[in-house]
C-alpha cells in the first residue's frame, strides 16, 4: 500500500445549471517518481468540462454526498445554488474528504456571512480561493477546523490599526481640550 498526501485532484463548484463558477485542478510535480505516476487525467480545458458536464448530470439532485464517477471518488456538497466538489482517487479516504469539504464549506459559510451562493462566491473570489488554498495545498489536505481557516483569511493585516471616531470619540478630544485651555488661563 503506497500512502501519499497527495489526496484531492480537484475542486469544482458548479452553478444549479452545470456551468463552472470555479475550478481548481491539482497535479502535483513530485508525484512523477511515484509508483502510480502523475495522473493523466483533466489536462485539457476540454477533458475538463466533459467531465464536469457528466459530473453534474450525476449529481444535480440534492440527497447524496459521496459518488463514485469516472474512476474518480467525488465528495459533493448542496449549498443553494452552488455544488462544492472534492475530486479524488477511487482508493482514497472518503470521511477525509467529506470532513475537508464540509470544513471548507462551512469556514467560506462563515465568511460570506452564511451567503454561500453564486452571486456571493463570485462577488467574494478572492476570499474563497484564500479559505480553499487555506484548506487544500497542491492536493494536500492542510486543516479540517472551519473556525481557524475563517479566522486566517480574515485576519487583518498587523501594520495597519483601525480608529474608531464616534460621538464619544469627539467629545473626550473635546474635554481634554477644554480642561488644558482652562488650566492654562488659570496658571496667568
Amino acid at each position: 500500500m503506497n500512502l501519499s498526501l497527495y489526496s484531492i485532484n480537484a475542486f469544482i463548484i458548479l452553478d444549479s445549471e452545470g456551468h463552472r463558477v470555479l475550478a481548481k485542478y491539482y497535479r502535483p510535480k513530485s508525484l512523477q517518481g511515484h509508483p502510480q505516476g502523475e495522473s493523466k487525467d483533466f489536462l485539457t480545458l476540454k477533458e475538463q468540462k466533459a467531465f464536469e458536464k457528466g459530473l453534474f448530470t450525476k449529481t444535480k439532485k440534492p440527497g447524496g454526498d459521496i459518488i463514485l464517477y469516472d474512476g474518480h471518488l467525488a465528495v459533493y456538497k448542496h449549498s443553494l445554488d452552488l455544488i462544492l466538489y472534492f475530486i479524488a482517487g477511487p482508493t482514497e479516504n472518503e470521511l477525509m474528504l467529506s470532513t475537508a469539504l464540509n470544513s471548507l464549506v462551512d469556514a467560506m459559510s462563515l465568511l460570506l456571512r452564511n451567503q454561500l451562493e453564486k452571486r456571493g462566491v463570485l462577488e467574494n473570489l478572492d476570499v474563497v480561493l484564500l479559505c480553499l488554498d487555506e484548506t487544500v495545498d497542491d492536493g494536500i489536505i492542510l486543516d479540517t477546523d472551519a473556525a481557524a481557516i475563517a479566522s486566517r483569511v480574515s485576519r487583518s493585516r498587523p501594520d495597519t490599526t483601525e480608529i474608531n471616531i464616534n460621538e464619544q470619540t469627539i467629545l473626550n478630544a473635546y474635554q481634554t481640550v477644554r480642561d488644558r485651555v482652562a488650566q492654562r488661563i488659570g496658571q496667568l
